[in-house]
C-alpha cells in the first residue's frame, strides 16, 4: 500500500516584519543593558532572515493603534500583555490560519472533496483553546460531523512529523482513509523585551505561519502536480540535551529555554539519528549523504543549518529550500518543515522519482526524521519504478519561492519592499566576539539557532 501526500499548501498572516526594523525596535527598548543591546543587534543581524510574518498588526511601524496591547508605535515601547491576553488572540487569529491552509490543501487535491475527509489532525504549540482548531476546521470546511479529530499540542518544532506519521498509520489501517493534517503557529504572540539571551534569540527568529496536507492511499485521478510518498519515519532522543531546549508557560507568554550547546548536540548526534531511518532502505544507507537528492531540514536557525550541512557534507544547493524558508519566513515552529517540503515540491521535476530525507529538532532534545519520495503525475507504481536521481548525483539549483505569501497586490508590494530594504541594509553578520568582551560561550549563543 502506498500512502501519499496529495497536496501541500501554506498560509501566512498579512503583516510583514522587516528584520532590520524589528532589530532597531528591540535594541531601543528601555531596561536593556549594554550587553543586552549588543546581543539584540548580533542575533538579528546573524539570523539569515530578511522578513517574517505576524498575526499582530501592531508589530509594525506604520500602525498607530489607539489602545495598543503588544507594541506602542507612538513611543516605540514593546508591551507585556498577560498569557491570557496572548492566548485570546491565538484563539481568534490561529483559527483563521488553520482554516485558510486547510481549505487551500483540500481545494488543491484533485479527486477529493470535503465529504471524503475521514480524519483531521491539527498541530500547534503556541496556544490552546477548546473546542479546538480540529473542531473549527471541521465546521468551517463543512466536513462530516463523524470525522475523527486529533490535536497534537505543545510538542514544539518537530511536531509535523508525529502528525504525518499518524496520518500514514491511519491510511495503512484503512485504505479508504483521507487525512487532513494542519499545523499553525503564532510564535510572535510570545515576543517580549528582555536581557535574557534565550528571549532575545526567540525574538530574532520566530514568526507566524500555517501549512496543511491531504494524505491518503486512495487511487485518485492523475494530477499535474508532483506528490510525496510517505516512506518511513523515525524518532531519536539524543543522550544529552534534555535541559538544553524547552518551551514553558510563563505569566507573560510562553518562554523558550535554549542552551548554548544545542548546535553542538545536533552536530555530534545527527549521524546517529539518521542511521535507523536510512537503514530501512539499504540502497540509500550505502550512499554518501549528498547523493540523496533532497534534504528538507527544519531551519531552527542559521547555525543549525550550518552544522547539518558541514556534518553531512551536503552541497549548498541541497540547503537552499531550508535557507530560503528561513530567509523569507523565519522559524514558524512545527509548520516550518512543511514550508521546506513545499519548496522541494515546486522545484523543477522530470516526472520520475526523487528521494527526500527530512528532519526536525525540538525539546528533549528530540530528532524526528522522515524518508519520502517525490513522484510525478503518472501512475504511482510507474513513478516509483523509475531510476532514482539520488544515484545519478545530479543536483540542480533550487528556486527561491518558499511557499505562500500574501495574495493581494499590497501584500506583494510589501514583500518586495522588505526584501529590497533587507538587501540594502546588508546581510553581513556581526561577530558577537568583536562587538563585546563576552566569553566564547556567549559568542556561540549569539550565532546559535533554536529547533
Amino acid at each position: 500500500m502506498t500512502v501519499m501526500l496529495r497536496s501541500l499548501e501554506t498560509a501566512v498572516p498579512p503583516t510583514v516584519l522587516i528584520q532590520s526594523q524589528a532589530r532597531d525596535v528591540f535594541a531601543a527598548q528601555p531596561g536593556l543593558t549594554r550587553l543586552g543591546t549588543r546581543l539584540v543587534n548580533t542575533c538579528f543581524d546573524s539570523s539569515a532572515i530578511d522578513i517574517r510574518y505576524t498575526a499582530l498588526e501592531e508589530l509594525t511601524l506604520d500602525q498607530n493603534t489607539e489602545n495598543p496591547v503588544f507594541f506602542d508605535a507612538s513611543s516605540g515601547l514593546i508591551l507585556s500583555p498577560s498569557t491570557k491576553v496572548r492566548n485570546e488572540i491565538f484563539t481568534r487569529e490561529a483559527t483563521k490560519l488553520f482554516i485558510e491552509a486547510a481549505q487551500k490543501a483540500l481545494d488543491a487535491c484533485v479527486g477529493l472533496a470535503a465529504a471524503d475527509v475521514t480524519h483531521v489532525i491539527t498541530v500547534s504549540c503556541t496556544g490552546f483553546f477548546n473546542p479546538g482548531p480540529d473542531y473549527k476546521v471541521v465546521r468551517a470546511l463543512g466536513l462530516n460531523a463523524s470525522v475523527q479529530r486529533y490535536h497534537l499540542g505543545f510538542m514544539g518544532c518537530y511536531a509535523a512529523f508525529p502528525a504525518l506519521r499518524a496520518a500514514k498509520a491511519f491510511c495503512e489501517a484503512d485504505p479508504d482513509a483521507v487525512v487532513l493534517v494542519v499545523s499553525a503557529e503564532l510564535c510572535s504572540l510570545h515576543v517580549r523585551s528582555s536581557n535574557n539571551p534565550d528571549t532575545i534569540m526567540g525574538s530574532s527568529l520566530f514568526a507566524d505561519g500555517a501549512a496543511a496536507a491531504v494524505i491518503t492511499a486512495r487511487e485518485l485521478p492523475p494530477s499535474s502536480s508532483p506528490r510525496i510518498v510517505l516512506d518511513h519515519f523515525e524518532t531519536v532522543l539524543t543522550p544529552v540535551g534534555e535541559e538544553s531546549m524547552a518551551w514553558n508557560i510563563g505569566d507573560e507568554g510562553f518562554e523558550m529555554v535554549l542552551g548554548t550547546y544545542v548546535p553542538h548536540i545536533i552536530d555530534e548526534h545527527i549521524v546517529g539519528a539518521l542511521e535507523p531511518l536510512l537503514a530501512t532502505d539499504p540502497a540509500l544507507a550505502a550512499l554518501p549523504y549528498r547523493d540523496i537528492k533532497h534534504w528538507a531540514i527544519h531551519p531552527g536557525g542559521r547555525s543549525i543549518l550550518d552544522k547539518v550541512q558541514a556534518k553531512l557534507e551536503l552541497t549548498a544547493e541541497q540547503l537552499v529550500p531550508a535557507r530560503e524558508t528561513l530567509r523569507n519566513y523565519g522559524n514558524m515552529s512545527s509548520a516550518t518543515v512543511l514550508f521546506v517540503l513545499k519548496h522541494i515540491l515546486e522545484q523543477p521535476f522530470d516526472g520520475g522519482s526523487e528521494r527526500i530525507c527530512s528532519m526536525a529538532f525540538g525539546p528533549g532534545l528530540t530528532v524526528e526524521t522522515g524518508l519520502f519520495t517525490k513522484v510525478g503525475a503518472r501512475s504511482t507504481n510507474e513513478a516509483l519504478a523509475a531510476p532514482s536521481n539520488a544515484e545519478a548525483g545530479s543536483l540542480e539549483a533550487a528556486g527561491l519561492d518558499a511557499g505562500a505569501g500574501p495574495t493581494d497586490a499590497a501584500g506583494a508590494e510589501a514583500v518586495d519592499a522588505a526584501r529590497a530594504e533587507a538587501d540594502a541594509a546588508g546581510a553581513e553578520a556581526v561577530e558577537f566576539a568583536e562587538a563585546t568582551e563576552a566569553t566564547d560561550e556567549q559568542a556561540e549563543l549569539a550565532a546559535a539557532g533554536r529547533g
